[in-house]
């Protein structure tokens, strides 16, 4: 067996029609107070953190979240590993036969590298890797 590119569990995504209304709850759940809400217009969302849970709300109701809520409802949109070099990790995986929604990283929440991991490769749910930003080296 091949050694594993994922470092930990970095983030539940869970899918929500509003952030202002889901907030108090994932508070009360994760006994944190959430992070500011970060607009993603490229990926058609606003988020916050709440401890280990991300909260998505769609800008839109064409946009992938906005789709979800629509045919599913609120609830789990995705998982999120941590892994070291995304890029590299993204080759391995194609190399592997995972059919890839994102070939190249783009830019998360929080200044973080992200990449998607279509459902189909991972037993039906959305994989999100992320890649922690890279600390300035010291003068």
């Amino acid at each position: 067996m091949v050694p594993s590119p994922f470092r930990s569990l970095h983030h539940l995504g869970i899918a929500v029609p509003s952030l202002e209304e889901a907030r108090p709850l994932y508070e009360r759940l994760e006994g944190v107070s959430g992070s500011l809400p970060e607009e993603l217009p490229d990926q058609g969302v606003r988020v916050l953190f709440v401890g280990s849970v991300e909260l998505l709300e769609p800008l839109g109701e064409d946009t992938p979240v906005g789709r979800f809520l629509r045919r599913r409802g609120p609830g789990l949109h995705h998982v999120a590993w941590a892994v070291e070099e995304l890029a590299a990790t993204l080759r391995v995986l194609e190399k592997e036969g995972f059919r890839l929604i994102d070939r190249e990283p783009r830019r998360g929440a929080g200044g973080h590298r992200v990449a998607f991991i279509h459902p189909e490769s991972t037993g039906g749910t959305l994989v999100e890797l992320v890649e922690a930003p890279r600390s300035l080296p010291e003068p």
